[in-house]
């Protein structure tokens, strides 16, 4: 098996949609290319006084929209043309869903397990401090978010330098995906797996398409299984499992475990908690490799690890009629076309797992708008459900107990309109998708770069050549 290069692989797919356009081969060339790439060595003082070099990278890859916006990851895997890729990717996902961000990517080359927390915060306030002497952070200009191997706390870290630094005034909104205290917003450590999971269901939805998988309409009774139960794999069984689906099977570093009946997806967790891995899980059969649950009989495949784990070897036994994407670049292009040539609905990255940027997206805005959402209509609208009620209560001589009172009268909160604003989102993206794959007889990821190309064009194309 070739090399894998995730960067090459972007290109390639961005290329194939790109046929389908009017667009100008030389906008096209300058839209693939990433506009700046950041490598940063610096040394940190390791616990036990020894001196380490830490490696790192941050690429902006559009500027046809700023600010930029992408995740920072910790990994031994990171390296220069990942960080590109996933970067493009970026660009291609918020046009996809129309959030106003070009894309951007970092990634600190560690395994995080090897640091102590000390030593994580050392390195992540020394990353910010590179950014911003390089000019690659700020609320108008580049925007990190969390991504595999960092969360909220690594956020929090960022922010806290960042304001050290700088005296900006919206200094919350250079970063995103931040504890709620600093900035952060009510659910966006589920944003992902949520978005993942209206995407399946607005996909199962479908009556046609569903038709020609041989599957019935809607979520319910679903079976599928998950790779990875990280942040975006849990919440995605999560929310699949509370929408009528059945956990079969799950794969992770250290094992997969397979049982057609359904797996407890809280019990497995525990597990989990208590020993270190699912290995062993005596609720379910251990298979062979932590892979080979993906070879499994099952309706719905959910990717939701690293890059590069469908590929030419594993692509022709799978066995699920849909793919959905939840990590990024998960299929290669070789396992994308022997998955499709079987007749698989592959429901892709460059979409699927954009519920994570679009709920950046809210927090960026709640930062730089200094207010909170629901904080100026819950009470007036539920002042006015009230009043709404009330006559209903006139006219039909029927009370509504308490309890329904609160329920039926309840504002918009925080997490309701976030909620809402992302499930919005994910449906009319799909849609737009969906049409453009039908108009032009192509699978749903050319259907997106189709999108995100014409989209990302019309940009360019109106700034002209100079500044």
């Amino acid at each position: 098996m070739s090399e894998y290069k995730f960067f090459e692989q972007v290109n390639k797919a961005f290329d194939k949609a790109a046929a389908y356009t009017k667009i100008d081969k030389g906008l096209l060339d300058q839209m693939k290319i990433c506009n700046n790439v950041l490598h940063v060595t610096f040394p940190i003082e390791r616990d036990n006084g020894t001196i380490e070099v830490i490696e790192g990278w941050r690429v902006e890859h559009s500027h046809h929209k700023l600010p930029t916006k992408g995740g920072i990851r910790y990994s031994m895997s990171v390296n220069e043309n990942e960080t590109m890729a996933l970067a493009a990717l970026m660009t291609y996902k918020c046009a996809a869903v129309d959030v106003p961000f070009g894309g951007a990517k970092g990634g600190i080359k560690i395994d995080k397990s090897k640091y102590s927390d000390r030593e994580i915060e050392k390195i992540t306030r020394r990353y910010t401090y590179e950014l911003v002497r390089k000019n690659f952070i700020g609320p108008g200009i580049d925007v990190p978010a969390p991504d595999y191997g960092t969360g909220a706390r690594e956020m929090g870290w960022i922010l806290d330098t960042y304001r050290q630094i700088t005296n900006d005034i919206n200094a919350e909104g250079c970063v995103t995906g931040k504890p709620i205290a600093q900035g952060g917003i009510r659910g966006r450590t589920e944003a992902t797996g949520r978005g993942v999971y209206f995407g399946v269901r607005e996909a199962l939805s479908n009556a046609e398409d569903m038709k020609e998988l041989g599957l019935e309409p809607g979520i319910e009774g679903k079976k599928f299984v998950v790779q990875g139960l990280g942040n975006v794999g849990y919440y995605a069984a999560k929310f699949m499992i509370e929408g009528g689906a059945v956990m079969v099977g799950v794969a992770e570093i250290d094992a997969s475990v397979y049982n057609p009946d359904g797996i407890d997806l809280a019990d497995l967790m525990s597990f989990k908690m208590e020993n270190g891995g699912i290995k062993g899980y005596d609720k379910a059969t251990t298979l062979a490799t932590n892979k080979q649950v993906l070879e499994m009989e099952c309706d719905i495949l959910i990717p939701a690890a690293l890059e590069n784990q469908l590929n030419e070897g594993n692509a022709p036994n799978i066995k699920a009629k849909i793919i959905a994407e939840a990590a990024n670049g998960p299929t290669t292009s070789e396992a994308h076309t022997i998955l499709k040539e079987k007749g698989a609905l592959i429901i892709p990255d460059n979409y699927l797992n954009a519920g994570g940027v679009t709920v950046s997206y809210f927090e960026w805005l709640k930062n730089i708008q200094h207010v909170r959402f629901g904080r100026m209509g819950k009470r007036f609208e539920e002042n006015s459900y009230k009043k709404i009620l009330s006559v209903i209560e006139t006219i039909s001589e029927r009370t509504f107990s308490q309890k329904e009172l609160l329920h039926l009268a309840k504002g918009g909160g925080e997490e309701d309109l976030v909620d809402s604003g992302l499930e919005e989102t994910m449906i009319t993206a799909y849609n737009q998708i969906n049409e453009i794959r039908k108009i032009h007889n192509v699978d749903l990821r050319t259907g997106a770069f189709i999108s995100a190309i014409e989209k990302v064009g019309l940009i360019y194309g109106q700034m002209g050549i100079f500044p």
